[in-house]
């Protein structure tokens, strides 16, 4: 389809004094291309352009990508180095002063080195995130196994995308997000998309959906809302948070039974078929509506579309992923293209709308508990000998696989864990069971947080370093798709901030490991050395040059040479990373959630985002125009459930878990479900969801439940006596 379509091609100009600097957003994986202006004679950042010429989003960009500029030369910006001379005030904005940082690099190594010799090499941890680039994200996985010599390293994507990661590795033998490009997206002609709310999440991709429906192809959510994408869907599978196994496997039963089953492609091309028959054939529309209430008749004609349709993709996000049984739910929505044959070709396939920046590449360099670079694990001695040889360590000296984010905090909690170095990631606000994340941060002996911002979880510091903002530095980042792309730098770091590679150099030289990092002098440096580590993994980016990335508009992994062009369709030849060449069909028995509704707790509750902020909320809170879009959390109520409970639209009520309680402001929609209750949790301190969600983690990727847990609902203010009723004890059904 022709570029025209869908816009029309305008030159961006700069205005005299300025300049027009190429780069993406800092915020979902979209990363929507764009143009930050700069002042040339201030050479500060003052606004924003749409890059037309991106074929991902082709000049689309969210309100959060409009104003992301607005961060970088925000008033809240940490500019100095913060300690903390009085420990009392922990968990507070309160106690720090300013200081330099050889104060501040001088009290890190000190304490790093008393915890060390006093408990051993793994009583320190390192705790990241994914909104870094690829250079970043490598080069904490080095920083903590070779300047700290510690186990104990993860990542925030593990309460993200941990789950569709080892999805797709059970399932493909690799992982990656999507396995054809996003620009194949609006030919096809019939997108399927479970647990998404792409309208407010990714917002971007939305002109490709519309237009999917524009040719007279169709539309499938499975959602617990009717989210605005579920609005506009063919069918809108309407299900319970916390069963879309059953769904999926209905759908696989359903295309079976219906004669779409490719029986070639299965025989040829996977494993597990006639086992995965065995638990699917169960699932049938009638069983499954008892289990999700979803009616029969939608869950018939949603397989019949998906079936028919000569091309499909099978689209989801953190609402099939965050449950105790992400994996297997990511699995499960695979086997659908597998047993149809749709993969593996132009237009057909899977994709994950990705929620963090470099929620890809994030996940690929050797920032989890059991990897390295280039998706290799630690637990591979061949694997641990080829990082080994770059990083010019013996394997002896590798530290074993740790634990995963949230098992962590109960390492704090047993003080296992004494010193915590954390960067890129807010967990006072993201992880489950806030409380019980808090005590163990409380715990802790010593912690450093490298931030832009005064986080939540910065209080909790004993140092905080300042750290750049997306646009004060340089690298790569992988988007949604798997295609690598460059972000390039448009200002000077402001006051005394640094980026994460240069404090890691610098640390690692204090502590007396700097022969293995003081060579990396430019985030150009860090490249070249992450891709010959990535070099043969099933994550490799040795090809990837950022002259590559800039002629091609990005390169797609893997990419393993120079003249390698990169793969944007994965699996066209049919041959998946399994050692025969085979993907396998996954035979994944019902769970049901891990807290169901019952007398006390009779309300499902799920969470998600709003389009206006991102994450923890801990930059996008910030700024003006996104705040007072939504200034606060609130609690969404069908409206015969509020009736029940005798509350009103923007009423203060009080939602209770068995783990916590919070203060919301009712929102009443009939755009939920009547038995399902939603929050949005990007707030902190105590309006923050995560003090309620439970943190049941799924046993292969360690995920925790943030969408499904049971509550109640308290209202704050005595009903007026003519409606005063007794509380609801029965489990409310749809």
């Amino acid at each position: 389809m022709p570029k025209d379509k869908f816009f029309k091609v305008i030159e961006n100009r700069t205005h005299p004094g300025e300049k027009l600097v190429d780069t993406h957003c800092s915020y979902c994986g979209m990363q929507c291309g764009m143009k930050l202006r700069v002042d040339t004679s201030t050479n500060r950042i003052i606004g924003v352009e749409p890059r037309y010429d991106w074929p991902v989003t082709l000049g689309k960009m969210c309100p959060k990508g409009v104003t992301a500029y607005q961060q970088t030369n925000h008033d809240d910006r940490l500019l100095k180095p913060l300690i903390r001379d009085d420990r009392s005030l922990r968990g507070t904005k309160m106690g720090f002063r300013e200081a330099t940082w050889e104060e501040a690099y001088e009290l890190i190594v000190r304490k790093f080195q008393e915890l060390q010799s006093g408990f051993g090499k793994d009583s320190l941890s390192v705790f990241s995130g994914v909104s870094m680039t690829n250079e970043k994200c490598y080069l904490t996985g080095k920083f903590a196994r070779v300047a700290l010599q510690t186990r104990y390293i993860d990542y925030n994507g593990r309460f993200c995308m941990s789950s569709a990661a080892a999805g797709f590795m059970r399932t493909f033998g690799v992982d990656r997000g999507s396995t054809l490009p996003w620009t194949d997206l609006h030919e096809t002609d019939c997108l399927f998309i479970a647990g998404s709310n792409t309208a407010e999440c990714h917002p971007t991709s939305m002109f490709r959906v519309w237009e999917v429906q524009n040719r007279g192809g169709y539309l499938i959510v499975a959602d617990p809302r009717e989210t605005p994408i579920a609005r506009r869907a063919d069918v809108h599978l309407d299900l319970r948070p916390g069963t879309d196994l059953a769904l999926a496997n209905c759908m696989v039963n359903l295309l079976i039974q219906g004669g779409y089953a490719d029986r070639e492609f299965v025989e040829k091309h996977t494993n597990g078929f006639d086992a995965m028959l065995e638990v699917v054939k169960q699932f049938t529309p009638e069983y499954t509506s008892e289990i999700t209430g979803v009616a029969t008749e939608k869950l018939i004609r949603a397989a019949e579309i998906y079936g028919k349709a000569p091309n499909a993709v099978v689209m989801f996000a953190r609402g099939i992923e965050q449950q105790h049984k992400g994996v297997d739910n990511v699995s499960a929505y695979t086997n659908m293209s597998l047993v149809t044959g749709k993969i593996g070709r132009p237009k057909s396939g899977v994709a994950t709308f990705t929620g963090q920046g470099n929620g890809q590449g994030g996940r690929e360099h050797g920032q989890k508990a059991d990897a390295l670079p280039g998706y290799r694990k630690i637990a591979n001695p061949k694997h641990v000998e080829e990082v080994c040889k770059v990083w010019g360590i013996t394997p002896e000296e590798m530290p074993q696989p740790g634990v995963s984010a949230y098992e962590m905090f109960g390492l704090m909690q047993d003080k296992t864990i004494r010193g915590l170095y954390l960067l890129c990631s807010n967990p006072a606000v993201s992880a489950p069971n806030l409380n019980e994340v808090r005590a163990a941060l409380m715990n802790l002996d010593f912690m450093v947080c490298c931030d832009m911002f005064l986080s939540e979880s910065a209080e909790f510091a004993d140092v905080v370093l300042p750290t750049v903002t997306w646009s004060e530095d340089e690298g790569t980042v992988t988007n949604l798709e798997g295609r690598i792309i460059k972000i390039n730098k448009a200002q000077e770091p402001l006051g005394e901030s640094k980026p994460d590679w240069e404090i890691q150099v610098e640390l690692a030289e204090r502590l007396g490991r700097g022969q293995y990092f003081r060579h990396l002098k430019t985030a150009r440096d860090i490249n070249d050395e992450f891709r010959l580590a990535s070099k043969g993994g099933y994550a490799d980016y040795y090809g990837a040059t950022w002259e590559k990335i800039e002629e091609q508009q990005g390169v797609f992994w893997p990419c393993r040479d120079e003249a390698d062009p990169g793969t944007p369709h994965m699996f066209l030849d049919k041959k998946f990373y399994h050692p025969d060449g085979k993907a396998l069909l996954c035979a994944l028995p019902y769970r049901p959630p891990a807290e169901e509704p019952c007398g006390d707790y009779p309300l499902r509750m799920t969470t998600g985002r709003v389009v206006y902020h991102y994450l923890s909320g801990n930059q996008t809170r910030r700024i003006p125009f996104l705040r007072d879009m939504c200034p606060e959390p609130f609690v969404e109520v069908h409206p015969e459930t509020a009736k029940r409970y005798g509350i009103a639209h923007e009423e203060m009520v009080r939602v209770r878990t068995r783990r916590g309680e919070a203060e919301f402001k009712v929102k009443i929609t009939e755009a939920i479900r009547r038995d399902t209750v939603f929050v949005p949790y990007h707030f902190g301190h105590e309006k923050s969801v995560n003090l309620l969600t439970i943190a049941a983690l799924d046993p292969t990727s360690k995920m925790p439940e943030f969408k499904a847990c049971a509550a109640e609902i308290e209202k704050l203010t005595a009903a007026p006596a003519a409606q005063a009723q007794e509380p609801i004890k029965e489990v409310i059904q749809t």
